[in-house]
């Protein structure tokens, strides 16, 4: 989830690279709504299962850092979103 994410760049240091696709996806999607300034490249494929792309975060903007606050406290947003009948838990 992008805005997951989103806290996880307010803990590290940056610039940072990332390559998984998963969380360039992330990326593209903070980058497009304003929340954080990156820069996507595509790499030379190396292999048939290299990533097709890299991006480098570069940092979180006000509106992401607005964002952030909004949030408030984060125990809550992280909260299961489905409930399953008769008791039945996810571990």
């Amino acid at each position: 989830m992008p805005l997951l994410f989103l806290l996880r760049l307010l803990r590290t240091q940056l610039p940072v690279q990332v390559v998984a696709p998963e969380e360039v996806r992330d990326v593209s999607v903070l980058m497009a709504t304003g929340l954080i300034e990156a820069k996507i490249t595509a790499l030379q494929p190396t292999g048939p299962y290299a990533p097709a792309s890299m991006a480098t975060v570069e940092s979180i903007t006000d509106e992401g850092l607005a964002e952030i606050a909004k949030m408030g406290d984060v125990r809550k947003f992280m909260q299961p979103s489905m409930r399953f009948a008769r008791g039945a838990r996810l571990m």
